[in-house]
């Protein structure tokens, strides 16, 4: 059940029997860029470290131990267009805890103290906080350079949008922008946010919709503005030139990565055959990627395949030595070529089949899964589809279906990062 507390704030209740504990999501919602991704970084580091009641992770430790051992933790994401500050608490029931304690209810009381009464005096965060977070997020992004992996993801990603700085931009922000930021900004940074996100609360457990209700009735966040209307997707036209870096770093583990365009997004009519297609490519250890590139050839230390269904793109990383890098690169193109021959076997179907069932399955035990699942579910309402329903639609998928997403799967850029050390 879906409530309307202010314009462009909802509450959506979720009761499920299924799990004993309580889970709620704050999410504040807007179009990404640059300087709001980095400004949001910093500010969900801000909001998780202290408020002004609780002015030190002790003191925040302390009610979180008297709501019975709740847990709670914001961070930063992005889907398509969007950018997320998401605030997370985990708590135990109603049901379960001392005869008259309302656990909900203090939660509720404890997120409103974390949302509406930050560590701010002066219109400027506590400056100790403030520079403690600010270097330990430009530590953070810094380090990602020694993570090869996902320093190469990154650089794949800015070469495939290479003409969207909105898109390139990681969900974390970007060092030159969060370094810029002072007390004063942040906290001016987040009276907008407060003010003008659209925020949808998404509340699942074995609870009342009507009792979780009258818990978020006087939260406190007022009306926002009309036109934060946005498309989720982000679509980018298909350019018939492929973009390509090489990089030398001094590194033994050379990295071949490619970035396809895909014209198939979530939950579209081809979406089910795109999950198949994706895991016989690359997803799974039987997919073509590992088993011939890896296995069978042995010129890979890992080969696989991924797919982002809310900007168009599908991704392979193979971690390979220097000297092998056309070898690889022929090796992949000839799996794609397969999958667009429809060189599956029956097994190879069932098998990729089983296994997506399975992950799928699994994802229902998760309350997180859940509640990511319903909030998408708000923008594309077809994904809001039953058990059964999913599960016959990946069944019907069939060899012809994965033709012919394979076929729309183009390469556009090519992320080589050359190691220099034997």
């Amino acid at each position: 059940m879906t409530y309307e507390l202010s314009n462009q704030v909802n509450l959506h209740v979720l009761p499920n029997k299924k799990h004993k504990s309580v889970r709620i999501l704050v999410r504040f919602a807007t179009p990404v860029n640059p300087i709001v991704s980095s400004q949001r970084s910093l500010l969900a580091s801000l909001m998780e470290t202290n408020s002004k009641n609780y002015p030190n992770q002790v003191e925040l430790s302390k009610q979180l131990a008297n709501l019975y051992g709740a847990s709670f933790g914001i961070g930063v994401s992005r889907k398509g267009n969007e950018h997320y500050l998401t605030i997370g608490m985990n708590l135990i029931n109603d049901k379960l805890a001392p005869s008259g304690s309302s656990v909900l209810e203090s939660a509720v009381a404890f997120l409103k103290e974390i949302i509406f009464e930050p560590n701010i005096t002066n219109e400027a965060f506590d400056l100790a906080t403030f520079n403690r977070e600010q270097a330990n997020l430009i530590e953070y992004i810094e380090s990602i350079f020694d993570d090869k992996q996902t320093y190469s993801s990154l650089q794949l990603q800015r070469l495939f949008f290479a003409h969207s700085l909105d898109q390139q931009t990681p969900s974390f922000g970007d060092i030159k922008f969060i370094q810029n930021e002072t007390a004063q900004s942040m906290a001016t940074y987040y009276q907008q946010m407060i003010a003008n996100d659209k925020v949808d609360i998404l509340v699942t457990g074995d609870v009342s919709e009507g009792y979780v209700k009258r818990c978020f009735d006087s939260f406190g966040l007022t009306d926002r503005p009309n036109e934060l209307e946005s498309s989720l997707l982000y679509r980018q036209p298909f350019v018939n030139i492929i973009q390509q870096q090489t990089e030398v770093l001094p590194v033994v583990q050379s990295k071949l990565n490619l970035a396809y365009h895909s014209s198939i997004y979530y939950y579209d009519n081809l979406y089910f055959p795109l999950l198949v297609f994706n895991g016989l490519f690359g997803g799974f250890p039987h997919s073509k990627l590992f088993m011939n590139v890896r296995e069978k050839h042995s010129l890979a230390y890992y080969a696989s395949s991924s797919i982002d269904t809310f900007r168009g793109l599908v991704t392979v990383q193979t971690g390979i030595d220097r000297g092998n890098r056309h070898q690889v690169l022929r090796l992949i193109n000839d799996q794609l070529k397969e999958l667009i021959n429809g060189k599956v076997t029956a097994e190879e179907l069932e098998q990729t089949k089983l296994m997506l069932a399975n992950h799928y399955l699994l994802s229902l035990d998760s309350q997180n899964a859940l509640l990511e699942q319903a909030y998408l579910g708000l923008a594309i309402p077809k994904a809001m589809m039953s058990q059964e329903d999913w599960l016959k639609n990946l069944q019907k998928v069939t060899i012809e279906d994965i033709q012919t997403v394979a076929k729309q799967i183009k390469l556009q850029a090519v992320y080589f990062m050359e190691g220099s050390e034997k």
